[in-house]
């Protein structure tokens, strides 16, 4: 019941049966699981797949307001959905966005940090409106 401030059931959510939602703002710190610090000051854990974990683990996303999509395995622990039902967005200009990753050489878009596949440039963070994909 503590966590019912931040969290919130979604009956549209069709990423998956039993989906909660959780809002708040992203905490990264190198070594370190991510974290996501509600409104009320409560961590959550936060876990996901390989491509999640690569994203949750971006230091640029450090300090995002952050919607994610999963379940609590504890009070204090979230496993987000699949990477692929764009199971967190992070919130910039007021609006939710989904997390990607850009090559302007190549013209290559990744949904997790590191090197272009391509050229082996590191490639930039881009927010994107999640229509665009």
């Amino acid at each position: 019941m503590l966590l019912l401030c931040a969290v919130s059931l979604s009956a549209a959510d069709l990423h998956q049966p039993g989906t909660t939602t959780v809002r708040g703002k992203l905490r990264v710190t190198p070594g370190k699981p991510p974290v996501l610090e509600t409104a009320d000051h409560k961590l959550i854990t936060l876990e996901g797949d390989d491509t999640s974990g690569k994203v949750l683990a971006d230091p640029r996303l450090n300090g995002f307001e952050l919607e994610a999509h999963g379940r609590f395995t504890a009070p204090d622990h979230f496993v987000l959905n699949p990477s692929h039902t764009h199971s967190m967005l992070v919130r910039k200009d007021g609006k939710l966005k989904l997390v990607s990753y850009w090559c302007d050489i190549c013209s290559i878009r990744a949904y997790t940090p590191g090197p272009c596949v391509c050229c082996q440039r590191d490639t930039e963070l881009e927010l994107r409106d999640p229509d665009q994909q």
